[in-house]
């Protein structure tokens, strides 16, 4: 049923397009005219205008054989992380991988690929189904912005399914944690380092005690903290005055989160405030948390879809980042990140995935429609 040379050369073709992130005009004007030559209704959304990115979100759809059929969308992303100008893909022993100057870009070209075989696979294998939506997104490498201001409104189905998780195909990623990034200033007094040391308050002194104060690392099983940067700059004959920090947390509840953000917070307020400085401490919300469980229809199917291929789905909490998933969850769609079937070392010149995986994730997803319609 699956053309593998097709699956292989769209795969390539896909990797070859320039698309870091912000820079995503030239995949998108791509996949919109892919998408009218297979005959969806194709339109991109103006979230660009908001984010800065140069494309929109693509959102295109197939129509249903019987509209009394549940309406489902698949969702992957367009845009791929630095440095990904010029790729050239190489073949060696089933496996395809960058020459090593740059990365691959199957993070999320692989989607990409397993959404437009599957197209073709349903003009080919006709079966009934529901209105199919397809939603790329752009900027979900620069921190999901093209989900954030994705128009749920766009998508009138019951659940979906993100193409866009490492780890072997049968994979299911049913729960991944919310995150919030603190930008702060710690604000003390500049003074004479050798001539008048007591007359200044150290920035640097303020915020390393602070830091002393947070819990980090590995609060509990659902929650992670880490300070990302710490910066202050000035001669060693000034007491600094100013330093800027960026943290973070993740937990997969939000009690939690908030427990960890006042933390955090606390022991910057407080610390400065004993020394004699000040702080100010911008949040930034950068995704909600979502949780779903083997009984929630949107895992089951999925799962029955698994099994239907011989496998036993295998259902996993991410420990971690995020994804568009969150994003679309958080707005009202239920929605689970699937695995591609390991796309290896993602993010780095040594990015891989095997062509038995490429082939595999588009069978999966036209599994996933003939089981919805059960």
């Amino acid at each position: 049923m699956i053309n593998k040379e097709r699956v292989i050369q769209q795969f390539l073709k896909l990797v070859q397009i320039d698309s870091e992130t912000k820079n995503e005009r030239n995949i998108a004007n791509y996949l919109i005219d892919r998408f009218k030559v297979m005959d969806l209704v194709v339109f991109e959304d103006s979230s660009h205008q908001e984010n800065g990115h140069e494309a929109g979100n693509i959102i295109a759809r197939l129509e249903g054989t019987n509209p009394q059929l549940p309406a489902l969308y698949f969702t992957a992303h367009m845009d791929t992380v630095v440095p990904g100008k010029n790729i050239r893909p190489e073949i060696h022993n089933g496996v395809i991988h960058s020459d090593g100057s740059t990365i691959l870009g199957a993070d999320d070209k692989a989607g990409i690929s397993a959404i437009l075989e599957l197209i073709h696979l349903i003009h080919e294998n006709p079966i009934h189904h529901g209105d199919l939506y397809f939603a790329i997104m752009s900027g979900e490498e620069s921190g999901l912005v093209g989900s954030q201001h994705f128009d749920i409104s766009s998508l009138p189905v019951k659940y979906g399914y993100a193409l866009d998780s490492d780890g072997e195909v049968g994979t299911i990623i049913t729960a991944a944690p919310s995150q919030i990034k603190l930008f702060t200033t710690i604000k003390g007094k500049a003074s004479h380092a050798g001539l008048s040391p007591e007359k200044g308050i150290s920035a640097i002194s303020m915020t390393a005690k602070a830091i002393t104060k947070m819990p980090l690392g590995r609060i509990d099983e659902e929650t992670t903290a880490n300070i990302g940067s710490f910066e202050g700059k000035g001669p060693t004959n000034v007491v600094c005055d100013q330093v800027l920090l960026i943290a973070e947390a993740r937990s997969l509840s939000k009690t939690k989160l908030d427990k960890q953000i006042d933390k955090m917070c606390s022991a910057l307020r407080e610390t400065t405030s004993q020394m004699g400085g000040d702080v100010d401490i911008e949040l930034k919300y950068m995704y909600p948390s979502y949780h779903f469980d083997k009984s929630d229809q949107v895992v089951q199917v999925v799962s029955n879809a698994i099994r239907a291929l011989g496998k036993e789905p295998l259902l996993k909490v991410s420990g971690g980042g995020g994804s568009d998933a969150n994003h679309l969850s958080g707005k009202g769609i239920p929605t689970v990140n699937l695995a591609m079937g390991g796309y290896e070392n993602i993010h780095t010149k040594n990015e891989r995935i095997s062509i038995s995986h490429l082939l595999e994730v588009p069978v999966l997803l036209y599994e996933i429609i003939k089981e919805s319609t059960k």
